[in-house]
């Protein structure tokens, strides 16, 4: 009974890990792709394909931007919208729910955010005090960890990885996440423009009235969704914050509680048993008792699910499969040439951004998380040692996604964005392979080491 209990309260995690694990392996192909494109002879064609004008034009009124800005602008905003959905989950029913639970990751992603800020600082303020201020702006680039291929990576070393590992850094990287969003808010919003600022914050109240109303149409909220995105993108405020700020209004409690849906579904069910049918399915469907029984099951199932449930499962797969990939696939197009990566690796941006990611975040991951658990504020999960903690900590240094989407922000230079970028793709890289490679060697020591105290 109790493994069943588990397996149905963790087999929601289960079918999020699976899902960022293969949307970890479409994103590498499309980073691939995009290296390929821009350094192949057709890499011109590469910066204007993303810069083609796409929009809408009505009489005089148009909105025409960039192909560029429509995925990192827009369609990001839905991606932002799924990690604010998560975010809130976590905050309510998963493992950000209470602070025992929360205190280890919540430090952990604060020593993963603090010291790589702190390591590239340092490292620029090795520079001339020019040089430091048009660099300095950098400093939020290896602060975040990419959850789909941190867990993308976790996920190729099996079924030997702990789960309480798992469950530890997935609530990193959702708590990072919540970071990038107040980092993006803080430092990487421009020239506030009042009047839309005021709109926006009209547009929420609006939606805060939806939810307190109880209304769980998804129609209402993508509406003044869409409103919410055109006020932020004209305040000042990076656009993609809408998509944030829209999750939170979402109702997380359903209109159905289980006792009531397991009572009226099992009697639904015993009305479909007891009515007479034709065992074939075809003439079945003739059958207006089980039809009614049918459509009442399906009513019942979409009560018992909360708004904000069924619309993570609903996005999850389109950002998964095809935002993110397609993120990849528009910014990750560096110039990679051996003397570019060479002089990247010594600009004390890339340098920066390098040391954050593969010294900083592990660095700040383990030294908190070790001071929580010092302090007595937390415990470390189930079947998980620091060595562990470790190894999770240079997964943490995949930033990747939400980095490359920092250095877009940080800089206008495209010699110092493409410095960045490759930063970001080495020390991604390095961090992936150097933490399998070592997560790899103590999970087959620590199995090792099971099976030679279990055999007589």
């Amino acid at each position: 009974m109790a493994g069943r209990l588990k397996r149905i309260l963790f087999k929601p995690f289960h079918q999020f890990f699976q899902l960022q694990t293969s949307s970890g392996i479409l994103l590498l192909a499309a980073t691939l792709m995009a290296l390929f494109w821009a350094n192949s002879p057709w890499r011109e064609s590469y910066d204007w394909f993303w810069q083609l004008p796409v929009g809408l034009e009505v009489g005089s009124w148009r909105l025409v931007h960039s192909l560029h800005f429509w995925i990192n602008d827009a369609m990001m905003a839905v991606f932002f919208f799924v990690v604010g959905l998560e975010i809130k989950r976590e905050l309510w029913v998963g493992e950000l729910s209470s602070p025992k639970k929360a205190v280890l990751p919540f430090m952990a992603a604060l020593g993963g955010m603090l010291f790589p800020a702190l390591l590239y600082l340092g490292i620029l303020g090795l520079q001339p005090a020019a040089a430091q201020a048009s660099y300095q702006s950098g400093w939020g680039i290896p602060t975040v960890t990419d959850i789909a291929f941190a867990l993308g990576v976790l996920a190729l070393l099996g079924e030997r990885v702990p789960l309480g590992l798992k469950v530890f850094l997935t609530a990193l990287a959702i708590i990072d996440d919540l970071g990038a969003i107040v980092l993006i808010a803080l430092f990487y919003s421009h020239g506030l423009q009042w009047e839309a600022l005021g709109l926006a914050l009209i547009i929420i109240g609006a939606l805060y009235l939806l939810n307190r109303l109880q209304v769980d149409a998804p129609l209402p909220y993508a509406l003044l969704g869409l409103l919410l995105w055109g006020a932020v993108l004209n305040s000042g405020l990076h656009a993609t914050l809408s998509g944030v700020l829209l999750a939170f209004t979402i109702p997380a409690s359903s209109r159905l509680n289980p006792v009531d849906f397991y009572e009226r579904g099992m009697a639904s069910l015993k009305r479909f048993q007891a009515a007479d049918s034709d065992p074939q399915p075809v003439l079945m469907l003739t059958n207006q008792e089980h039809q009614a029984s049918v459509q009442e099951l399906e009513l019942m199932c979409e009560a018992v699910q909360s708004p904000l449930q069924q619309l993570e499962h609903t996005l999850h797969p389109w950002v998964s499969y095809g935002i993110l990939p397609l993120f990849a696939l528009a910014n990750a197009g560096v110039p990679l040439p051996v003397g570019g990566i060479l002089q990247a690796l010594l600009h004390p941006i890339g340098l920066g951004v390098m040391a954050g990611l593969f010294l900083g975040k592990p660095l700040g991951i383990f030294a908190l998380s070790w001071l929580a658990v010092r302090l007595k504020l937390a415990e470390l999960p189930e079947g998980v040692n620091w060595s562990l903690i470790a190894g999770a900590g240079i997964l943490g240094g995949i930033g990747f996604t939400m980095s490359l989407f920092i250095a877009d922000l940080a800089f206008s230079a495209p010699s110092f964005v493409n410095g960045a970028k490759t930063g970001v793709l080495l020390a991604s890289a390095c961090a992936g392979v150097v933490g399998s490679l070592l997560l790899w060697k103590l999970l087959q020591t620590q199995t090792n080491t099971t099976e030679a105290t279990s055999d007589p």
